[in-house]
């Protein structure tokens, strides 16, 4: 076929490989402007803008879609790019605007997005660090014919994965990224045959995945340990989970759950060079790996070269 791309980041660039190893023709691909990135805050393009560039692919970067809003001249010409390009079907996944009716109507065979969760579970922009946060035992990849809602277009294809006891949002990503790209191709063989009919979504079972916060990145010693194990995994690699120490705000990369140990919630039940556990609602978390401001993930007994928590010491808690 011939189509058009809308992505922006590692997950999307995954597809488009995808895409263009299978032999599809991408005419023209669209991806959010360069923007800071780093510890440095350089102005960097996208992962999708790296591989086009690479492949010798057009590009479009508009500010926006609504031909009406802040961003009005960019998407005019997006628009003028895309009815040239005249592709059969617009790809997107995880391209970060909303597509407004023009762009929906515009190919022949609609937008077909790749989500990383199994919808109608998980609509919205964080579905991997939902379902592992959640305690999910499965997710997968949707390709969905999208329409004006948030992820609420009929369902053309659907495969699950396990998510394992170790993943984070990182490796879960990587699993689902691949996943999607193997999916879209597989959707683009089988659509224009009849074999893949679009099936609306139920309306049981709809969760949303808002975008995680920063202010999110607290522990809060009070949620069970079981909780904070899986909040851990999920926040990694963004925001990255937090604890309170001595006024720094040290991330938190591993952590496992001791069912059998108890304290008040934020309390320090053992500490290095021994184990460094810690009091929750439920339970205590023993806490793996942490990464101290300005140095690197290390394990626990490593990041406290001084001022080691003492046994008894209570760690803040969120808001406290």
């Amino acid at each position: 076929m011939r189509v058009a791309f809308a992505g922006t980041p590692q997950f999307a660039a995954i597809a488009l490989q995808a895409l263009l190893a299978a032999g599809h023709e991408v005419v023209l691909v669209l991806t959010q402007p360069d923007r800071p990135a780093g510890r440095g805050m350089k102005v960097q393009a996208s992962a999708v803008k790296a591989l086009a560039q690479a492949r010798d692919l057009a590009v479009v970067q508009p500010g926006g879609l609504k031909l009406d809003g802040r961003y009005a001249a960019d998407a005019r010409l997006a628009r003028d790019q895309l009815t040239r390009a005249q592709p059969d079907a617009m790809i997107v996944a995880a391209y970060g605007l909303i597509l407004p009716p023009w762009v929906l109507e515009l190919p022949p065979w609609g937008c077909l997005n790749i989500h990383g969760s199994l919808l109608p579970r998980w609509r919205g922009a964080a579905p991997i660090q939902r379902a592992i946060e959640a305690g999910d035992r499965e997710t997968g990849i949707t390709i969905m014919q999208m329409d004006a809602g948030l992820d609420t277009g009929a369902r053309l294809l659907m495969r699950s994965i396990p998510i394992e006891a170790s993943d984070s949002a990182a490796s879960l990503h990587d699993r689902l990224a691949a996943l999607g790209g193997v999916l879209i191709v597989e959707a683009l063989q089988r659509l224009p045959t009849g074999e893949l009919q679009p099936r609306p979504q139920p309306s049981e079972g709809i969760t949303y995945a808002h975008k995680i916060e920063k202010h999110e990145a607290a522990l809060d010693w009070r949620d069970s340990a079981s909780t904070l194990e899986r909040r851990v995994r999920a926040f990694d690699p963004f925001p990255g989970a937090t604890l309170n120490h001595g006024g720094s705000a040290i991330k938190v990369w591993r952590a496992a759950v001791d069912a059998t140990a108890s304290g008040a919630p934020g309390e320090v039940l053992s500490t290095v060079p021994g184990p460094l556990r810690v009091g929750c609602g439920a339970g205590a978390l023993e806490l793996l790996e942490l990464q101290r401001p300005g140095g690197r993930r290390v394990p626990a007994r490593q990041a406290f070269a001084d001022a080691a928590p003492t046994l008894g010491q209570r760690f803040a808690l969120p808001g406290g």
